[in-house]
């Protein structure tokens, strides 16, 4: 029951994200089709050359928040058991004998969570960067 709750949650979470991927492929101007085609691009040439990296441009901020989602509910759940030890965290809080743990659990997950987390941020913004610049020849 608790692996098909940690597998249900992200895939439906992709499926609302999905249709900002399909808008950004819409978003692309038609002249940039019609560019490439003029110039006797394939279809998947013009995709690699031309749509894709408009359409990348335009994406990738609307998908750092969800990768991030996606990344930590499934990595590091099944990576670390993080609900497990949440809970046994929030039972020891309620016994003053086992505070400590209560501590030492919260201590050891903010770090991992925030580092995950602002290295996944980190890394999108450098593409988002490195992908603007790419555009301006």
């Amino acid at each position: 029951m608790r692996n098909s709750r940690a597998t249900t949650s992200p895939l439906s979470l992709a499926k609302a994200y999905r249709h900002s991927n399909i808008g950004s492929l819409q978003a692309v101007p038609i002249g940039q089709e019609q560019a490439a085609a003029s110039l006797g691009l394939s279809f998947w040439r013009s995709m690699q050359h031309v749509i894709l990296p408009h359409a990348l441009r335009m994406v990738i901020p609307g998908l750092v928040n969800p990768a991030i989602d996606f990344l930590l509910a499934t990595s590091l759940f099944a990576l670390i058991r993080i609900i497990d030890i949440l809970n046994a965290a929030n039972a020891a809080a309620s016994d003053p004998n086992r505070l400590g743990f209560y501590k030492k659990a919260f201590s050891t997950l903010a770090p991992i969570s925030f580092a995950i987390g602002y290295g996944h941020s980190r890394y999108s913004l450098w593409l988002e960067n490195r992908l603007s610049r790419a555009g301006q020849h």
